[in-house]
């Protein structure tokens, strides 16, 4: 329903129950819920903030998430539709985890890093590999041309590595020429049989630029 909220930023509170930043839009005032390490980077008070945002709409009430990078609420979704992860414990993993090193933990199979992740026991942390990277994974991928002026030859442009890669940011929200173009710088800092992970991983780190 919200993609983003754009305002004055208000103020902000953190207590045990979890961090939240007032936003001010329109006269309405927006109390999103944000991720604690998120919390110290908000702007000072007064100065305008763009936060992406999430609607909860539960029976007993109505929330929002807020998130300082797409790729945090994109992600945040993704995790939601996990059966067994709710909103508390996907903003935990998000907490805990960069973007980039979430995802690689789930397409490596990597359930022992999740746990690192408070609350996150061994059976949920591989319900979560094993949900997730089918839903990572099972996008049907458009085809992505890589934008011209890049150093990589067609065969390449077209390896099956970048086609994994770019079907995983796909299904993580991002458009078309976010992905052509980060794909582009993240192949040719790598090398030339770099496998999807490490594609993917690149990516996300210059999208989260």
């Amino acid at each position: 329903m919200y993609d983003y909220i754009k305002g004055i930023f208000s103020y902000k509170t953190i207590n045990i129950k979890g961090a939240y930043a007032v936003v001010e839009a329109a006269g309405i005032g927006y109390q999103l819920e944000i991720l604690p390490r998120d919390y110290e980077q908000l702007p000072k008070e007064g100065e305008e903030l763009k936060i992406y945002s999430v609607l909860l709409h539960r029976e007993d009430k109505m929330s929002l998430c807020g998130f300082l990078r797409r790729e945090d609420r994109d992600i945040f979704n993704v995790l939601t539709s996990v059966s067994g992860v709710g909103s508390k414990m996907a903003l935990t993993l998000l907490n805990s985890f960069k973007v980039k090193d979430l995802v690689g933990f789930v397409l490596d199979g990597d359930y022992k890093e999740l746990t690192k992740a408070k609350g996150v026991g061994p059976k949920l942390a591989q319900k979560i590999i094993l949900e997730l990277k089918d839903k990572l994974t099972s996008y049907q991928n458009d085809t992505i041309t890589l934008p011209k002026g890049n150093n990589i030859s067609s065969e390449e442009n077209n390896s099956q590595n970048v086609q994994d890669a770019q079907m995983v940011l796909v299904s993580l929200g991002y458009e078309k020429k976010e992905i052509s173009e980060a794909v582009a710088k993240a192949v040719n800092t790598l090398s030339q049989n770099a496998p999807a992970e490490e594609i993917l991983k690149k990516s996300l780190q210059i999208l989260s630029i």
